[in-house]
């Protein structure tokens, strides 16, 4: 038991989301001092995909601010679209 706790856990990715053949953006829930949080971050890599490192390029929202985030990404999505009907 003792080494589980002392080994890092690794992140729990929710999505993937592709910028180039070289980066993509990782969504995922991962801990940091005992937290978990929502890190969105950029990822690259440099063996066609083999492994993907992560940037410093990135930002992680506390679950107090979950949903401020998903309020906003749904305004944006309505504004988007709106824009997207009127072209």
């Amino acid at each position: 038991r003792r080494d589980e706790e002392k080994m890092a856990t690794e992140p729990k990715i929710i999505a993937t989301i592709p910028r180039s053949a070289t980066e993509q953006l990782q969504i995922a829930i991962n801990e940091y001092k005992g937290k978990c949080y929502l890190d969105l971050r950029i990822f690259y890599t440099t063996d066609d995909g083999m492994n993907w490192l992560p940037t410093k390029k990135g930002v992680t929202v506390s679950p107090d601010n979950l949903e401020l985030l998903k309020d906003a990404v749904e305004e944006a999505m309505k504004e988007l679209m709106t824009v997207e009907e009127e072209a």
